[in-house]
């Protein structure tokens, strides 16, 4: 009976580092300042993007400065970042970084899209809906393909190189990311929760993903946003 009691309770811990398909209706949610707790998605794969949109919902009460998304390869750790630091939301393309003055986060879940266009350069960025004012940069431009997409930390190294103080704590949901721009009225829809389509490189919906730490994966109990 013992042996059997063992048994069950294994079954029931996710191992770190086992790859698990899709997050529908999922929340991650990061609880501690650490330089160990994160989660790599595995996206369809691409050679490169000379535009995308990437979408997420996130609430946050750190004013410290923290990864959002961090995309790295092995010509550069910041192959692609967004960073949140109180009222600032940055886009980092490798060496080149596009800063705007944006509310800071909360404790009420925001959706957060930005979009980048290589053929004139322009960085959007969008709140709830809302768009802010262009800037523009990197034109002509390319985010290459073959790195590693980390949710939690901000990678210095491919998978690694971790700072606790960069670490996200608060609630991470809803990541997408398109190999196009997406129009004004599909972002819209999507910062209410009426875009059915997601993303054709990352979709949260079916992406497969691997934890490491302490990770919760969270039921959002949440049909419409």
């Amino acid at each position: 009976m013992k042996n059997l009691f063992l048994l069950g309770l294994v079954s029931c811990i996710i191992l770190p580092g086992l790859v698990h398909g899709g997050l529908l209706g999922k929340s991650l949610v990061f609880s501690t300042q650490t330089d160990s707790i994160y989660v790599k998605l595995l996206p369809n794969e691409f050679s490169q993007l000379s535009a995308f949109t990437l979408c997420l919902r996130v609430a946050s009460e750190e004013k410290r400065g923290y990864s959002l998304l961090s995309y790295a390869t092995n010509a550069t750790d910041n192959e692609l970042l967004l960073w949140q630091e109180g009222a600032k939301l940055s886009l980092y393309f490798g060496s080149d970084s596009f800063h705007f003055a944006l509310p800071v986060n909360d404790a009420l879940l925001r959706h957060i899209c930005v979009s980048w266009d290589s053929s004139n350069g322009s960085i959007t960025f969008w709140i709830n809906g809302v768009r802010s004012f262009r800037k523009v940069g990197k034109k002509d431009g390319v985010v290459r393909g073959g790195g590693t997409f980390i949710l939690g930390q901000e990678q210095d190294l491919v998978e690694g190189k971790f700072e606790s103080k960069q670490s996200l704590v608060g609630e991470l949901t809803d990541v997408h990311l398109w190999d196009h721009v997406l129009s004004a009225n599909d972002i819209k829809a999507l910062s209410q929760g009426c875009h059915s389509a997601g993303g054709n490189i990352i979709n949260w919906d079916t992406v497969l993903y691997e934890s490491r730490g302490n990770v919760n994966v969270e039921d959002n109990h949440d049909c419409c946003f």
